[in-house]
């Protein structure tokens, strides 16, 4: 499931994965931010998209994107508010208290019971205390990662520029947890908010533990959010966007370093995925099958995701369009398709029949 600047993508495979067909874009012309397939318990899939005429919208489909409807009350901020929607970023579901979340620009988070038919905001985030803290990082003031936490009133939210917020009573409360988070580009280095967090990801198996990849650095704390430790040692660079936890193995984490804030490319024209085996502790770089010259590309905070199969498989789509994948852990990596618009999402899911 691929999200681009210019429509929304499906691509189809055997379970062997080595056949892949890919679908003809659905709204065309649309910016796609993200694409998602939630569970209830059938496939449904789920569009966060934007027109240039008509502005910001969501989607879904229970019929593996045959026909695509309209949810009954969409996102948006009350009527006579201090907020406009302005861009949908993700989706997040398999929360303990069986809700989809999505998060949005400006920063804020709303919730569906129903599975994306019907909308609300979670208001206590969007009325923090502290937003006026918060600032607009180069993509917007945005809500774009959400994990669910260890019980059903557990939630982390990623926020650039904000940080790691988490609420450990369904969002009817949030608490900063950036403590040892670097923001190299304010007077304070380590604030209590305004960190430029890129993505937020979750152990599969060690509730409590979270991995970010920051705009200062990679962090993963152990203590959901209380602490964080820098595990940027042997990486290139500290600026990247994604990171990508492995679905079964969680102290197996992958990141793709960029230049710097301010040359946002692969460093030396070299693609490469970073990958540890033991929780940031040591990185090696996965370079099988990836240019090693003139490959000045760029990954976005979305741009690299697993699949859920027994054996899994990784994907990382590139803003030139490239889709490449990997089914043995980042060792070797092939194209699957090419000349794609700019992908902004990608995610995969396995369906059977």
């Amino acid at each position: 499931m691929l999200g681009t600047r210019k429509g929304a993508f499906l691509a189809w495979s055997d379970e062997s994965r080595s056949d892949w067909t890919l679908g003809e874009p659905a709204f065309k012309g649309c910016e796609v931010n993200h694409v998602a397939c939630i569970w209830r318990p059938a496939p449904r899939l789920m569009v966060a998209g934007k027109s240039h005429w008509w502005g910001p919208a969501t989607k879904y489909s229970d019929d593996l994107g045959e026909t695509w409807l309209e949810p009954e009350r969409d996102i948006r901020f009350a009527e006579g508010g201090d907020h406009v929607l302005e861009r949908v970023w993700c989706f997040a579901d398999g929360a303990a208290d069986g809700a989809v979340y999505a998060g949005v620009d400006p920063a804020a988070l709303f919730r569906s019971t129903d599975g994306g038919v019907n909308w609300e905001e979670v208001p206590a985030l969007t009325a923090h205390p502290t937003r006026d803290k918060w600032f607009p990082g180069k993509g917007g003031l945005m809500v774009h990662s959400i994990c669910p936490g260890k019980d059903a009133g557990q939630l982390f939210a990623g926020v650039s520029a904000a940080g790691v917020f988490r609420s450990d009573d369904g969002g009817e409360s949030w608490l900063p947890r950036n403590h040892g988070v670097r923001a190299d580009f304010l007077p304070e280095k380590y604030p209590d908010v305004g960190q430029c967090v890129h993505h937020l990801a979750s152990h599969p198996s060690k509730p409590g533990v979270l991995y970010q990849q920051n705009h200062c650095g990679v962090y993963r704390t152990d203590d959901a959010g209380e602490t964080w430790v820098d595990i940027s040692e042997g990486l290139p660079s500290r600026f990247g966007f994604p990171v990508a936890v492995h679905p079964l193995e969680g102290d197996m984490i992958f990141v793709i370093p960029e230049e710097s804030d301010e040359h946002r490319m692969m460093p030396d024209g070299a693609f490469r995925v970073y990958r540890s085996m033991d929780a940031g502790r040591t990185w090696e770089p996965m370079t099988n099958g990836l240019p090693q010259s003139g490959a000045y590309q760029n990954v976005l905070r979305q741009g690299m995701a697993f699949d859920q199969h027994t054996e899994p498989g990784l994907y990382v789509g590139t803003q030139g369009g490239q889709l490449l994948a990997s089914l043995d852990n980042g060792e070797s990596w092939e194209v699957l398709f090419n000349w794609l618009p700019p992908i902004y999402s990608v995610e995969a899911a396995v369906i059977d029949g």
